[in-house]
């Protein structure tokens, strides 16, 4: 039972709606938690979504759904800016600092690092080199290093994976390129957040994988979900990789330099074959228009429509097939070994995340209230 003190308390509470940025695609919103009345009827809408790092609701932005939200919480509304926060400023290095990335890049080389690691950690190098610009690397300390990371989270708001690639960057550099002991610098990380991996649902994967007309974007979309491959296993998937004859795919090099089968679907295979007679590719599976390797923003591209054209999760991304591969094989009973080893996963841990993921309700899983 509710108090009246309780509801003169929610009575007072306002919603915070703040001003989206120039094509900004969503819109934000605080309520505050007393006011689960409005939030379950916020939860309702179309594109409604939380953001639980932030603790804020949004909804896409759209005139519509502005209007929506006026009438739905007419009265109640308080208006703000958005808080807009700085970009990390470009640097220009100087001669010592590009030849000590220079020589890092050389290190990550030699280590089989791929591209991305190394693009990554090079790019996250560049603004600790120019930090440190006047310093000593060899004796930059610990607490040092903790002040820079510091810096960007307070003043850039870098996220919590952005710090931790960050943090990842500079032990390689110390361990690698200057030799330090591996142990040397124990750099405080933040807490590791525990967030579900986003899932279709099954009639949202059968809309966007059937949604494009294009022979060539239709059969990239099937092989995404029927192996739940990365984007980059994807793009390096070569003809003879499709193993029609032994009932796989052949995944080479993937995440840790591991190579791995995953399953070839008779579905897919029938929508490959419409796609080889059709384009011919002669080395690479999906090749670009100059023969080599097909984009990864193309392939973004060829999903973001999908799911606009469809209506699904506005929040999906090309890797949300591969989450709705294994929890769509989860819920249809395979092992938990055989979709670990389908995904390529070293530890059974990293899989288990799906075993969160599915859906939990009346249908699903009987109240002991009802056994009562």
């Amino acid at each position: 039972m509710i108090s009246a003190t309780s509801r003169q308390s929610t009575t007072n509470q306002k919603i915070t709606i703040y001003k989206p940025l120039p094509k900004s695609k969503r819109i934000k919103l605080h309520i505050p938690y007393q006011m689960k009345l409005e939030r379950e009827a916020f939860k309702q809408l179309n594109t409604s979504f939380y953001h639980p790092t932030q603790k804020l609701w949004s909804i896409v932005n759209t005139e519509e759904n502005k209007e929506e939200v006026r009438k739905l919480f007419k009265g109640k509304l308080v208006v703000k800016d958005t808080d807009t926060t700085p970009a990390q400023p470009k640097v220009l290095l100087s001669e010592k600092s590009q030849n000590e990335l220079d020589k890092n890049y050389q290190k990550l080389v030699l280590k089989g690092l791929s591209t991305n690691t190394i693009n990554t950690y090079q790019g996250n190098l560049v603004q600790f080199f120019s930090y440190f610009e006047n310093a000593d690397l060899h004796n930059v300390t610990k607490d040092q290093i903790e002040g820079f990371v510091y810096t960007l989270v307070s003043k850039y708001k870098i996220s919590e994976q952005k710090q931790n690639s960050v943090i990842n960057a500079i032990k390689s550099y110390y361990e690698h390129t200057l030799g330090k002991p591996r142990e040397y610098y124990n750099i405080t990380r933040p807490k590791k957040s525990k967030d579900l991996p986003n899932v279709l649902s099954k009639e949202e994967v059968k809309a966007i994988i059937n949604s494009p007309q294009n022979i060539k974007h239709k059969a990239i979309l099937y092989t995404i979900y029927s192996g739940g491959l990365r984007l980059g296993e994807l793009i390096r998937l070569r003809v003879t990789d499709i193993r029609s004859d032994e009932g796989f795919i052949f995944i080479k090099d993937s995440k840790g330099k591991r190579d791995r089968h995953t399953v070839l679907s008779p579905s897919l295979l029938i929508i490959l074959r419409q796609y080889y007679k059709s384009h011919k590719p002669s080395y690479w599976l999906f090749e670009g228009q100059d023969g080599g390797q097909y984009s990864a923003t193309s392939i973004q591209s060829i999903f973001r429509k999908s799911v606009k054209d469809t209506k699904s999760n506005p929040w999906s991304t090309p890797h949300t097939l591969r989450h709705s591969f294994a929890t769509h094989l989860l819920q249809a009973g395979v092992s938990m070994r055989h979709i670990q080893s389908a995904l390529g996963h070293s530890s059974s841990k990293t899989t288990e995340v799906y075993t969160h993921v599915m859906n939990i309700s009346n249908k699903t899983i009987k109240s002991p209230l009802d056994l009562l």
